[in-house]
């Protein structure tokens, strides 16, 4: 692989694969050759209906740039020079255990999105049922990365695990570029990688319920859902902004809140529901659960 001549193949291009795949090619558009790095993309996805919807979802412009193909996950492996497993993680061992998938992957960098499926566990399924071996330094090098939602807005953060940190460095070069196309990247120690998991991609789904509530409070109080969605958005940007100067939560609250105001007794409300311990519970089995899948 010689950059920037290279093909990144997707295996499974479905809500996350599709954001990334979107979002880099948005990224890369007016950029040179020199610049984009990557070349050419294979979007291999399960259906014949999931491809037509994925492609309808890309402009014209970037269409080129993609081959579109589905039920062909071996052949996408086989011609691309980076593959990004974005499949269920259920399907794991169906796709990776198929007969010729150690010889396409050999020496390849793989990049797993799979949530709850450790490298360890990826190799032992490409690995089974083959005949060969892959030659030595010839492995593939399976890293595990967790982007979110934002990837196609170019706002995703990506957690990558340290245990690839050593990775030859014209791998490390395409697995940070391809992610610093969509968003920001963190890397995060193997022992709290399910942890970073789910502050990445569960958070967001977790966060839209508190929104959720604020939104329904101001429909009861008259107020139109898209008018009060535009207000709680513009305060989010704000609310982000005031955080990352590194105004900790607990100083922004007393800073809003004045003696028998209205902020005040809202925040008492939401502490007699124990509306904060709920989200760190919900963190936290969520997090156990993503363990338990690992082993």
């Amino acid at each position: 692989m010689a950059l920037p001549d290279c093909t990144v193949g997707f295996i499974g291009c479905g809500n996350m694969g599709g954001a990334i795949l979107k979002g880099i090619l948005n990224a890369q558009s007016g950029q040179s050759i020199e610049q984009s790095k990557i070349s050419r993309f294979i979007a291999c996805t399960k259906t014949a209906a999931s491809s037509d919807r994925l492609k309808d979802s890309i402009s014209p412009e970037n269409q080129a740039k993609v081959h579109f193909t589905h039920a062909q996950s071996l052949r996408a492996m086989q011609d691309a020079d980076v593959v990004i497993l974005g499949f269920k993680p259920y399907m794991a061992e169906d796709i990776l255990g198929q007969k010729g998938v150690l010889e396409a992957l050999q020496g390849k960098l793989v990049i797993s999105l799979l949530a709850g499926q450790t490298p360890k566990a990826l190799a032992g399924y490409i690995q089974a049922g083959e005949e060969l071996e892959a030659e030595s330094g010839r492995e593939p090098v399976i890293v595990r990365v967790i982007p979110n939602m934002g990837a196609q807005y170019l706002q995703s953060m990506t957690v990558i695990d340290t245990d690839n940190k050593a990775l030859p460095p014209h791998m490390a070069e395409i697995l940070e570029y391809i992610f610093e196309q969509v968003g920001a990247v963190k890397y995060v120690a193997s022992d709290l990688f399910d942890l970073g998991s789910m502050i990445v991609g569960a958070s967001m789904a977790l966060l839209t319920v508190p929104i959720e509530g604020l939104l329904d409070g101001c429909v009861a109080e008259g107020m139109r859902r898209a008018d009060a969605m535009e207000i709680v958005l513009q305060g989010l940007r704000g609310l982000t902004a005031v955080l990352e100067s590194g105004t900790h939560p607990a100083v922004l609250r007393e800073q809003i809140s004045s003696p028998r105001g209205c902020t005040i007794q809202a925040l008492m409300t939401l502490e007699r529901e124990g509306s904060r311990s709920d989200f760190a519970d919900a963190l936290v089995n969520g997090t156990r659960h993503l363990k338990k899948s690992d082993k």
